[in-house]
């Protein structure tokens, strides 16, 4: 294939001779997972707390379900291209993805093509013939030898997974956008894997900080190389309101005029905007999960329409942090018309199987209320054929569907066992756990101490299926680290208090129980301080953690 410029490869070559002239670069030749004869032996992964393991096989995350090491290494020729089977434009387009990220890096020009059996030597090939039906809908397998590198899926989501895993076995300097001198080398074994919990996601919260399109795609591209699948957009609160409804402009128009500390100009996404960001993160595998916050945090609501208030006069918007003072009138049937409008809408621009309608802290409403409020959105939410998940807190109501799900948040005198006696599933992100606005240490810049301090260890230490008393095994739905904005004003922000502590959300999402621990884990973690920093990611260095 004569489409590579040979002047580029020789020009790849000689930055690799100048850069190992000009660095003393050290590669341990011992490997605590390669067996010591070429028979493939399945090695478990084992504590390593005085160094980072040698072999990028050992360093993904999250922890993977087996790996099988055989001691040896491909080298991605600049001759690479990535096959997938033909007549699968799905396969086709997560190909692409992979090419699109390889190729800035290594300068190969690295083509998807099709083929209906294996594919030449040399290449990458992607498929789901033979796929096993025991992974689910997310596992792989991937297969590294010193000619091929092969993922096998039961579904494209799980190709698109192992897409993830083949980039952490590449050299870190894969993930820049510039040229780099490789060379490309991927250690060879087997890699088994398939998720524990089916939710493992991420909130964002744009309410009381608005962020722009690319920003949240940013986010969505961040959460996706650690196998994260579910994005929970957090679109309304007392600050600001940030999607526009059509039936009701001015809750955009007017409640998306402020944010925490201020004015915002047009601080609200259009429906063409919510939608390519819904449609950015399925082709990340990422589900969309918005949330309108209600019947409390609805100050931005209750200003731009003042029927939506019992007294019929609209307040002033609100800049402020404080929580617990707005509600929505609950004797007025309006008030439902206008919830029936928004979830209408909404629904009919999201493709996924859940609505959050929030219902946390909703002082300024009665328990009675509450109660009949919340229930009457649950049968509005499932007429637009959509489940409802809700803070802990609609664990309160008594007819609570079996399908519906209810978010743990808070430290104490949790709501979650009521959800679980109810049939209802539980979503684990516990505030002095998960909470990706707490600080780290005391004396961070940036976050809030309410719920407690969370540096990276402690924000790993905890298992989602035995942290609270009466939730446990298949009733928990999974995990989910929210990140509130009240401090948080840049991307940059978002990247320092979400990393590193969110690659660990996601591994106490994906791996299993069985061999994971801080000890081992913060190594694999350390390792990829270079890979971070190649994507451009502003990290936080917790010095708990061993970087590299």
């Amino acid at each position: 294939m004569q489409k590579k410029n040979i002047f580029r490869t020789v020009l790849v070559f000689a930055l690799v001779l100048m850069i190992l002239a000009a660095n003393a670069i050290q590669v341990s030749a011992s490997n605590p997972l390669a067996p010591k004869t070429k028979t493939p032996t399945p090695t478990p992964i084992t504590p390593t707390p005085t160094g980072p393991i040698p072999t990028t096989i050992g360093n993904i995350i999250p922890m993977p379900v087996s790996i099988t090491s055989t001691g040896g290494s491909f080298v991605l020729p600049s001759t690479a291209d990535i096959y997938v089977e033909s007549g699968m434009a799905e396969l086709t387009a997560i190909g692409q993805y992979l090419a699109d990220k390889l190729n800035p890096s290594t300068g190969y020009g690295i083509q998807v093509l099709t083929t209906n059996g294996a594919p030449p030597n040399g290449n990458i090939y992607l498929t789901t013939v033979g796929g096993d039906a025991t992974l689910g809908d997310e596992g792989y397998q991937l297969t590294v030898t010193s000619n091929l590198v092969t993922v096998v899926g039961y579904k494209p989501a799980g190709l698109f997974r192992g897409i993830q895993t083949i980039r952490q076995m590449l050299p870190a300097a894969i993930e820049n956008v510039t040229l780099q001198p490789g060379p490309w080398k991927m250690a060879t074994g087997t890699v088994r894997d398939y998720p524990r919990f089916a939710w493992r996601g991420s909130m964002l919260d744009v309410a009381r900080h608005f962020f722009s399109v690319a920003d949240v795609k940013r986010y969505i591209d961040l959460m996706a190389s650690y196998k994260l699948n579910v994005f929970h957009f957090h679109l309304s609160d007392d600050q600001g309101w940030r999607i526009m409804i059509n039936s009701w402009p001015n809750l955009a128009i007017y409640g998306g005029g402020t944010q925490v500390g201020g004015t915002c100009t047009n601080c609200y996404y259009t429906q063409a905007q919510y939608s390519d960001i819904v449609a950015y993160a399925q082709s990340r595998y990422i589900t969309l999960v918005p949330e309108i916050d209600m019947p409390g945090h609805t100050n931005a609501a209750l200003a731009s329409y003042a029927e939506l208030n019992c007294n019929g006069v609209a307040p002033a918007r609100y800049t402020g942090t404080n929580v617990g003072f707005s509600s929505l009138c609950i004797s007025k049937s309006i008030t439902y018309t206008f919830v029936d409008d928004v979830i209408r809408e909404l629904a009919a621009l999201t493709p996924g199987a859940y609505m959050h309608v929030g219902g946390d802290e909703a002082s300024s409403t009665t328990t009675a209320d509450y109660v009949s409020f919340v229930s009457q959105v649950q049968t509005i939410v499932q007429a637009h054929n959509k489940q409802m998940i809700g803070w802990e807190e609609i664990a309160q109501i008594n007819g609570l569907s079996a399908s519906s799900v209810a978010q743990h948040w808070n430290t104490s005198d949790s709501f979650a066992p009521t959800a679980v006696q109810k049939g209802a599933k539980v979503l684990m992100s516990p505030a002095h756990k998960a909470y990706l606005d707490m600080k780290y240490y005391r004396k961070t810049q940036l976050g809030q101490t309410w719920a407690g301090l969370i540096n990276t260890q402690t924000g790993y230490e905890w298992d989602p299926a035995t942290i609270v008393n009466g939730v446990s095994g298949g009733s928990v739905l999974g995990v989910e680290a929210p990140l509130w904005t009240e401090t948080i004003v840049t991307m940059s922000d978002i990247e320092f208090m979400a990393y590193p502590r969110l690659p660990g959300y996601a591994e106490l999402g994906w791996s299993p129980v069985t061999g994971r621990n801080w000890n081992e884990y913060k190594v694999r973690l350390g390792s990829h301080g270079p890979r971070l920093t190649a994507m451009g990611v502003n990290f936080y260095r917790d010095t708990v953690v061993p970087w590299q």
